[in-house]
């Protein structure tokens, strides 16, 4: 009888069970590593894009005004390595 109701499931050995619960185990680490970089990504654009807009600001002006700049560029420098370190 074709009709019977075989409850959804397949009976599988040991190494079958072993090699999908490996697969498994290793799907989720490559997803975690995905999921840290594109948070460290995303923390590098989200540093980078105000620099930029206020680069853009007045474009008619040749000069910019940019007191405390070299303390002000090494803070962003020490922001971007902790972000590319992944601190």
């Amino acid at each position: 009888m074709s009709d019977m109701f075989d409850f959804g499931f397949t009976a599988v050995d040991e190494n079958e069970l072993a090699s999908v619960q490996e697969a498994t185990s290793v799907a989720r680490e490559v997803e975690q590593v995905a999921n840290t970089t594109q948070e460290r990504l995303d923390n590098l654009y989200n540093a980078v894009i105000p620099l930029l807009n206020n680069l853009k600001k007045n474009p008619g002006k040749e000069y910019i005004l940019w007191p405390n700049r070299l303390t002000k560029v090494e803070e962003f420098e020490s922001q971007l390595l902790k972000i590319y370190k992944g601190e």
